[in-house]
């Protein structure tokens, strides 16, 4: 899945500056950190990546957003997607040649910060530029939809707020050109078309079948296609409703998925493998393989299901 910006979703988040008090009055503690921004700069090639409290937030963050879109994460050091996920956006940093900063937030340290940017799960990402809240996902997604991401926040920095105008040849640099049946899903699934997505997808696949991107992006595709209209909280009620109702069951697994808690939803399926036999396992089954094409293979959550998952057919 390809998440979009728009100009019409900004959310100002003016409410978290405070005033800026002479350098005098604010002295460094003993032993203290150097501050976020500063001491990144100082780190050359480090500088694409710093830790932000809510103390720092305004001069790390909102105020370096004027000049350089900033991806803020979100997370906690017990979700194992935050891991992967802080993991996947450092990698990319670097990938991107400095284009973007990317400002890491422990949401337990900063309740404030996760209360006032709307935080509704962890880990989470939002995209600012220019002071302003312009885009976010949440969970943990697989590198290629968080690279494209990247790359639209950049592209709409550099044509709303015209930011980084050297961005587009850094990130040229980076990354090889985009498939063109690959950028023709892509543009299906902005323009709402799921059905063409997938047929684009699987266009792709058809000609390469190991096609790094375009089966994960397949799985989420057709991930959304049966989650659309859905009711996240309705599915849940359901299974439980319902337990012996195999497709109650995967429908409330997807229902899970499509929130972004994927540990959950492997959690429901590999329940429903160890509780289902015969064609109804093989259907849990098959959807779990889904998730992990779209997970991706080295997903500490996959390589922790598959274990089990194997221990339950075997």
């Amino acid at each position: 899945m390809r998440p979009s910006f728009s100009m019409s979703g900004v959310v100002d988040l003016s409410a978290l500056k405070q005033p800026s008090a002479p350098a005098a009055a604010r002295p460094a503690e003993p032993g203290a950190a150097p501050d976020s921004a500063s001491g990144a700069a100082a780190s050359g090639a480090g500088s694409a990546v710093i830790d932000v409290t809510e103390a720092d937030f305004q001069t790390a963050v909102l105020e370096r957003s004027l000049q350089t879109p900033v991806v803020l994460m979100l997370g906690a050091s017990w979700s194992e997607q935050s891991t992967q996920l802080r993991a996947t956006l450092e990698k990319l940093a670097g990938e991107f040649g400095g284009a973007f900063l990317l400002a890491h937030v422990d949401a337990e340290a900063s309740p404030r910060l996760v209360q006032a940017l709307r935080v509704q799960g962890i880990p989470s990402v939002k995209a600012i530029v220019g002071g302003e809240l312009i885009g976010e996902f949440a969970g943990a997604q697989p590198e290629a939809q968080v690279r494209q991401w990247l790359t639209e926040l950049l592209t709409l920095a550099e044509r709303e707020f015209g930011m980084a105008p050297g961005a587009a040849a850094g990130r040229a640099a980076a990354e090889p050109p985009m498939d063109p049946a690959l950028s023709a899903a892509y543009d299906a699934i902005e323009s709402g078309d799921l059905d063409g997505a997938a047929r684009a997808l699987q266009n792709v696949l058809s000609q390469n079948p190991n096609h790094p991107e375009a089966k994960p992006a397949l799985a989420q595709v057709e991930l959304m296609r049966r989650t659309a209209g859905v009711n996240p909280a309705q599915a849940a009620a359901r299974a439980e409703a319902e337990p012996t109702n195999i497709d109650a069951r995967t429908a409330a697994a997807d229902a899970v998925m499509a929130t972004g808690d994927a540990e959950t939803a492997l959690t429901l399926l590999l329940d429903t493998v160890r509780d289902f036999t015969g064609e109804e396992r093989d259907k849990a089954r098959t959807l779990l393989l889904d998730y992990f094409e779209l997970l991706g293979p080295q997903d500490p959550r996959v390589v922790k299901a598959r274990g089990r998952l194997t221990s339950l057919l075997f």
